[in-house]
């Protein structure tokens, strides 16, 4: 199974990238399955129902968001009922949306967690405790399970790789928008990078 993580989408320009270059790609490097983080994909700060179903038409299997999940207000009935795309899966009991999914492929399974740090973020549940506890779930299902650490401090992302290395099969961070050049396999067989980056407009601020 070969998956291939797209990197913070932002605004008109990334969605544009995507919707031209994914295709070459998937089909270049015989891609089974993709996952992007779409939460600033729609004009730079969350994501609407039309963006994601605009996302999915690119090629994209499930969509990642982070801390701006909820800056388009219209978008929480679409996250309620798409189980495609998810929230971080550590906000309180009770909030609209899912928090991973369990996505069926060829007849494999394949595990996607969204995670919410806490360092310099808003307040949100342990990500180690949450994402172990969801960690061990999906495990009984399947032994390929994708984490998207939305996170602004590289420490708490490199912490939560060596948490949960050997246990999944790759820890992702996003959220920064710039690429870190730390990508390893862990001592435990789990690939990590602390940031995968952004997909946007090259000559700008993080996107923006």
């Amino acid at each position: 199974m070969k998956v291939l993580f797209i990197g913070d989408i932002v605004g008109k320009v990334g969605r544009t990238a995507l919707k031209a270059l994914l295709p070459a790609v998937v089909t270049r490097y015989k891609i089974d399955f993709v996952i992007a983080n779409g939460e600033n994909a729609a004009a730079g700060f969350g994501i609407t129902e039309t963006v994601a179903v605009e996302i999915f038409g690119s090629g994209v299997h499930v969509i990642t968001t982070g801390n701006h999940i909820w800056d388009k207000k219209e978008s929480i009935p679409y996250l309620s009922k798409e189980n495609r795309i998810i929230r971080p899966i550590n906000y309180p009991p009770g909030v609209p949306g899912y928090g991973s999914v369990l996505y069926a492929l060829n007849g494999i399974k394949v595990g996607v967690i969204n995670i919410l740090g806490r360092v310099f973020m808003s307040n949100s549940d342990c990500p180690f405790r949450s994402g172990l506890a969801e960690i061990e779930r999906m495990r009984s299902e399947t032994n390929c399970i994708i984490v998207d650490f939305h996170a602004e401090a590289t420490s708490e992302k490199i912490a939560f790789g060596y948490f949960v290395d050997g246990k999944v099969s790759a820890v992702l961070g996003t959220h920064t928008h710039v690429q870190t050049a730390d990508e390893k396999i862990l001592p435990g067989g789990t690939a990590y990078i602390t940031d995968v980056g952004m997909t946007g407009p090259a000559d700008s601020v993080i996107g923006i």
